[in-house]
């Protein structure tokens, strides 16, 4: 194949892989590696030159190790130190101990069927100790479990093991030197590890921010994105010069550039390359691995496979509940820690590199680790189950839990239940206790339930994503839910449970900007509330009133731009309060329920003419909750519930027609 040729084929084998894994719901990764083992020289034979895409691979791995850096952030690091440092620290150094110390016992045991020297073993146990951490981060936010105490368990090892990449980047090449010189190798290389770093850190962050603030000056993209590569494969190349790994350099490129102000513009320039050439890289792994020899030495695949994910399950868990975890907890930490991960392939490829593992026993150890990623999604998916089955006080903590919110909830009636309590939960609580209106929020930080509650707000600790939480909470008896946090997939997994279980509880989202309006509205949100929306308003009206408008004429266009935006802000419900003598012929709102048997099931609502009266309608709920989307040829059905708008006498008119 030409150049083009062998380019366009790989392009087209990621294209199929990625979809097909997208379809079966698994994350891109395991597409790269599967294509690559099927289109390699030990399969199908379809790219007999894999050095080809390798070359191109180690471009992925240099920008992967540029973003590590690009994301390396020491208030993180401080925030979360007890986790990463504690945590994650013993995680890497106990896995690497245990796997080094096994592999010499097995070596010393059973040469014929393991025979590693303790360089190769230390190379083998970097790679085993590392999880994946595109694919948990990845699952964990699609599961909404982030901010939950294995979480941020998980986040924390996850970090360190990012950060123990970087001297494991600089010893593996050093551990192939030849034995006489390999204390010598080991120490050169760290030193000039730590010159290089010295000095590009020291002076490097002025240097990068004045070049970058001048090409930014530039006013170009095609340049900073150009300068961008530039920098990042300087910095590799420079380390490989002087003795170390591309990744390392490239990881001091992401650090430099992160101190700067240019760095989200970096992350949202640089993806795409990363995303592609990482893709280059798995593919390569994949056309590593020999099937042939696979099948032939499958028990060894099993035994490498259910080993290090024991050793890791068990020592993680274990770990866990030693520095403060619940047994629930710590176990659901250990299961979504114990595969391989992506840095795993980048330090076993090194080793391979540095001739410490031997071919026989490379193809079986690339095969557990492809194997245990793949098993990775399924685990997660039923680690609730798994550890409700395995951890009796798990069950009794979740049902204490559930306990506290009911008890909570018991005596509220007409309630509000605030899903999230941050800073927008907390001021709608207030206005809520100002009005005399019960509420009961859900959130998932102790700290601040625990601080809250002490202050005497009405907050309880529970994810209100989970149906059992807002049960508890009383959503058959609430008269709104409202979903304070920006955060799209959990407010359509809550619309969903409402929509299910109480379909006549309004539900009031708040989002960005607009983008998801349409999805949030037929998932059965009530209203959505746009924060960009929100905030060019009141911008709009500041800088009205500072530039002389007067201020009964700011509110009125404010208003009117609201009227547009939202249906329920168009006038508003009058009661026996608001009739003073000024107000008896305004606009207003009023809601009409029609009977289940009414007349004018199936009938549109422009056949009605409601519009002749001087009456819109703004909102139609169906009687199951769902919204509908008002269009010419929207039909009523029994049990609808109307919100129109417009003066007293109209709205008279109106609703005996409705109702006639």
């Amino acid at each position: 194949m030409s150049g083009l040729e062998l380019t366009l084929f790989y392009l087209l084998a990621a294209v199929m892989g990625v979809v097909i894994c997208r379809s079966l719901k698994l994350p891109p990764m395991l597409g790269y590696l599967a294509v690559g083992v099927v289109i390699g020289p030990n399969a199908l034979a379809l790219a007999q030159n894999a050095n080809s895409v390798r070359h191109l691979g180690e471009f992925g791995v240099v920008f992967l190790m540029f973003v590590i850096g690009l994301e390396f952030n020491l208030s993180k690091l401080r925030a979360m130190r007890r986790h990463v440092f504690g945590l994650g620290l013993l995680q890497v150094t106990l896995t690497m101990l245990l796997v080094v110390g096994g592999s010499l016992l097995l070596t010393a045991m059973a040469p014929r069927w393991w025979n590693l020297s303790w360089q190769a073993s230390l190379a083998l146990s970097g790679a085993v100790a590392m999880s994946s951490t595109a694919l948990v981060v990845k699952l964990l936010v699609e599961r909404l479990e982030l901010e939950t105490e294995h979480g941020r368990r998980v986040m924390g090892v996850l970090l360190f093991q990012d950060l123990a990449v970087v001297p494991l980047l600089v010893v593996i090449p050093a551990l192939g030197s030849p034995p006489e010189q390999l204390f010598g190798a080991l120490a050169l290389a760290f030193v000039k590890a730590a010159v290089l770093v010295g000095l590009l850190l020291t002076g490097g962050q002025k240097v990068m921010r004045w070049w970058l603030t001048l090409v930014a000056r530039r006013k170009s993209e095609e340049l900073f994105v150009l300068n961008l590569l530039l920098v990042t494969l300087a910095l590799a190349w420079l380390t490989e010069l002087a003795g170390l790994s591309l990744a390392l350099g490239a990881f001091i490129a992401g650090m430099l550039i992160s101190e700067t102000e240019y760095k989200h513009q970096v992350e949202t320039d640089i993806r795409p390359f990363h995303d592609v050439l990482l893709g280059l890289f798995f593919i390569s792994i994949g056309m590593m691995l020999d099937w042939r020899e696979v099948a032939e030495n499958w028990p060894l695949v099993l035994v490498l496979l259910a080993v290090p994910v024991v050793i890791k399950l068990v020592l993680i868990t274990a770990l866990a509940r030693l520095t403060g975890a619940t047994d629930g907890v710590a176990l659901r930490t250990g299961l979504y820690l114990a595969q391989a991960g992506e840095f795993g392939f980048v330090l076993l490829s090194l080793a391979q590199d540095s001739r410490l593992v031997p071919p026989s026993l490379l193809n079986p150890v690339l095969a557990a680790m492809v194997l245990s990623m793949l098993a990775t999604p399924f685990i997660i998916m039923y680690t609730n189950f798994i550890v409700m089955k395995l951890v009796s006080s798990d069950w009794m903590q979740q049902s204490l839990q559930m306990t506290s919110i009911a008890r909570k909830a018991i005596a509220t009636d007409k309630h509000v239940i605030i899903c999230g309590y941050g800073r927008c939960g907390q001021n709608l609580a207030r206005m809520l206790d100002n009005e005399g209106i019960p509420y009961i929020a859900l959130d998932l930080d102790p700290d601040r339930v625990r601080q809250a509650a002490a202050a005497g707000n009405s907050v309880v600790f529970g994810d209100a994503v989970r149906l059992p939480s807002l049960m508890a909470a009383g959503l058959a008896r609430a008269s709104a839910v409202v979903v304070t946090y920006l955060d799209t997939p959990s407010a359509l997994k809550v619309l969903g449970n409402v929509r299910e279980h109480a379909p006549a509880v309004p539900v009031i989202v708040r989002t960005v900007d607009d983008h998801d309006l349409e999805a949030l509205q037929a998932a059965g949100a009530t209203e959505v509330v746009p924060e960009a929306i929100e905030g060019s308003l009141m911008l709009a009206s500041h800088a009205l009133a500072l530039v002389g408008v007067p201020m009964r004429r700011v509110i009125r266009v404010v208003q009117e731009q609201r009227d547009a935006r939202y249906n329920l802000l168009r006038g508003y419900f009058h009661g026996a309060d608001d009739m003073g003598e000024h107000e008896v012929d305004q606009e207003r709102l009023a809601t009409v329920n029609l009977p289940q048997g009414t007349r004018l099931a199936g009938k549109m609502l422009d056949a009605l003419a409601l519009h002749a009266m001087g009456v819109r309608v703004l909102s139609l709920r169906r009687a199951q909750g769902q919204t509908v989307v008002l269009a010419e040829d929207s039909t009523l059905e029994g049990g609808d519930t109307l919100v129109l708008s417009g003066r007293p006498a109209g709205l008279a008119l109106a609703e005996e027609k409705l109702l006639k």
